[in-house]
């Protein structure tokens, strides 16, 4: 068998398949017809099933506290309170084939690890909480809110707070009652709001909301400006609480709100319960509050920016000049108030590990508040 598979150029198992087949008959007696590996005989799922999972489906799109009605939440349901165990691609074909969803697919990248700017979040060794707002919401009689959102990169801690409007005031309070119950992560990550960063107008200033972190230990990180890669953790639970709760309810008041919000929040904390357990650890917060936004400022604050045409990136007020060869690239300032210096490191989302040290220079940013100032 073995010399025939040599003689004509085809594999032994080739070979082996055709003598197989004749099984000593004359071989104008053989069928030497290829034949379909379809099975003979196919089962499908009997339509009163198929109508169960269209029912549980609408039940949990209209009930789920989640707002959860795909294939795995619809399976854990037929299994728990319908005693009917079909596997989640089952599920997914029966919904292809009912027309309740529309397949669709596309191509993407490979993505950096989470937190690939910050080489500690990156290797797990830290958390980071994204914060940011959810805007221009109204509720019954025109009233106005704005709702202060975070989610944690590693664990998927999230938290939701409605205030009447931004401010820097409800933004401490609210990072305060979300790590109060929590506990404190190495890094907090905001927009370039001034809500979070503080005035634009005067140099060296460190507002509120960052005064606040460093107080507490944690250390303030700024996105860069008019892009969305860093914050997609927090825009994309910002887009969830909507869909998930917002829309699917009518609200009264912004107790009522809150209220809906927290049951909201615990139940997506439920879910995501082994993710947060296997999260960097969290410091506990300082039983004696620790909030003190008048002390001496000291630790880092770190701001991610592009570098412009000039290969010279803004930031604090000031101009800061890179390498040439680093126009339109990433940058990662490091403001170290202990030490009066500024760090800058290239970053690369296509070499994570590779963050060059640019150059280091002094700089000195007001460490304590002005008198009278808010």
């Amino acid at each position: 068998m073995r010399e025939v598979a040599r003689r004509f150029d085809v594999s032994l198992s080739v070979v082996q398949r055709w003598v197989e087949r004749a099984a000593g008959r004359r071989l104008d007696r053989v069928d030497w017809e290829g034949h379909s590996r379809r099975p003979h005989k196919t089962t499908r799922t009997p339509p009163e099933i198929e109508d169960l999972v269209l029912e549980v489906r609408r039940e949990l799109r209209e009930q789920s506290v989640l707002g959860e009605y795909g294939d795995t939440a619809i399976g854990e349901r037929l299994r728990t309170q319908h005693d009917v165990e079909l596997s989640v691609s089952t599920i997914a074909r029966i919904l292809r084939r009912r027309g309740a969803v529309e397949k669709s697919s596309r191509w993407r990248r490979p993505a950096p690890p989470k937190g690939w700017y910050l080489p500690d979040v990156r290797d797990h060794g830290a958390e980071l909480d994204s914060w940011d707002f959810v805007e221009g919401l109204a509720i019954r009689g025109g009233i106005r809110v704005a709702v202060l959102t975070v989610t944690s990169l590693h664990g998927g801690l999230p938290g939701a707070f409605v205030q009447p409007a931004r401010s820097a005031r409800g933004s401490v309070a609210g990072l305060v009652a979300h790590w109060r119950r929590h506990g404190l992560p190495r890094y907090a990550q905001f927009d370039n709001d001034t809500v979070f960063q503080g005035p634009h107008q005067h140099p060296d200033v460190v507002g509120r909301v960052s005064r606040a972190c460093l107080s507490l230990g944690v250390t303030p990180v700024f996105a860069p400006p008019r892009e969305h890669g860093p914050q997609n953790a927090v825009e994309s639970f910002n887009a969830l609480w909507q869909r998930k709760l917002w829309h699917r309810h009518e609200w009264s008041s912004r107790e009522h709100l809150q209220g809906g919000s927290d049951l909201y929040v615990r139940a997506l904390i439920a879910r995501r319960s082994k993710r947060v357990a296997g999260a960097p650890a969290r410091e506990a917060f300082p039983p004696d509050d620790g909030l003190d936004l008048d002390a001496e400022l000291g630790g880092r604050i770190v701001y991610l920016r592009r570098a412009d045409d000039n290969s010279s990136v803004e930031l604090l007020g000031h101009r800061f000049e890179m390498p040439r060869d680093w126009s339109h690239r990433l940058v990662r300032a490091e403001v170290d108030l202990d030490a009066d210096k500024i760090r800058f490191h290239g970053l690369s989302r296509r070499s994570p590990e590779e963050q060059i040290h640019l150059w280091t220079g002094p700089h000195h940013v007001r460490r304590s508040r002005r008198k009278g100032r808010p």
